[in-house]
């Protein structure tokens, strides 16, 4: 028997597992995309308030979670939170460790979104009376949110590749079942170029979704 008989046999005889794995990394890539966005927005709405202490605050907070290895706060989490008496699958680690990262990118993009407003704009809210929450609610969200949508979708593609690593905590995704395939018959490369193909499948699929928000929701004048 080839080399390649023994991958495909293998290959189909853990497939259910491998799907399954599949499945678990599209929840998680899902899951912690929407956590992601929507503490986003939160840090985003912290970092504008007119208190000095509570923009300090939140930019220590996004510099530290952008500045933080992802994989060593996911390690943080999964050996640390036992010690402390506190007992959490490995999904859930996943997802609040993800989404604390995402957030402090995701406030960052919008930020950056936000430095690029017309002030008028802003003072012709203030002058309607608008209070601080129907100005962030009515006229700075939506124009941030448009205007950031090519980081935001590009951030969820980056959730979806991360999720990989989520493995190293025993979260029994793609890339573990994977690597379980590989260990079975050794053939590592060609298991990791499925692995390569599978994964370049899903990001296309983003990719087309994420064009066709732009399409939809982004600002006239900025598509080229």
């Amino acid at each position: 028997m080839s080399a390649w008989d023994r991958f495909l046999r293998d290959l189909l005889e853990q497939w259910p597992l491998i799907w399954a794995g599949l499945g678990q990394t599209v929840i998680l890539a899902a899951v912690i995309s929407v956590t992601g966005l929507l503490a986003g927005i939160l840090v985003f709405y912290l970092s504008i308030s007119r208190s000095l202490w509570v923009r300090r605050v939140t930019q220590a907070y996004i510099s530290f979670f952008i500045g933080m290895p992802l994989i060593v706060l996911l390690f943080l989490m999964y050996y640390g939170l036992p010690q402390w008496g506190v007992r959490v699958t490995p999904f859930w680690i996943a997802v609040l460790g993800f989404t604390l990262n995402i957030a402090a990118y995701n406030a960052g993009y919008m930020g950056t979104a936000y430095n690029g407003l017309d002030p008028a704009e802003l003072e012709a809210g203030r002058a309607q009376g608008f209070n601080d929450r129907q100005m962030f609610a009515f006229i700075t969200l939506p124009q941030v949110l448009r205007l950031s949508v090519p980081a935001l979708t590009n951030q969820v593609i980056l959730n979806l590749k991360d999720t990989s690593v989520a493995f190293l905590i025993q979260y029994t995704e793609f890339f573990a079942r994977i690597q379980e395939l590989a260990a079975t018959n050794f053939q590592f490369f060609k298991a990791y170029m499925l692995a390569a193909g599978v994964y370049l499948a899903l990001v296309s699929v983003i990719v087309v979704a994420a064009r066709w928000v732009e399409r939809r929701v982004i600002m006239p004048g900025m598509l080229r």
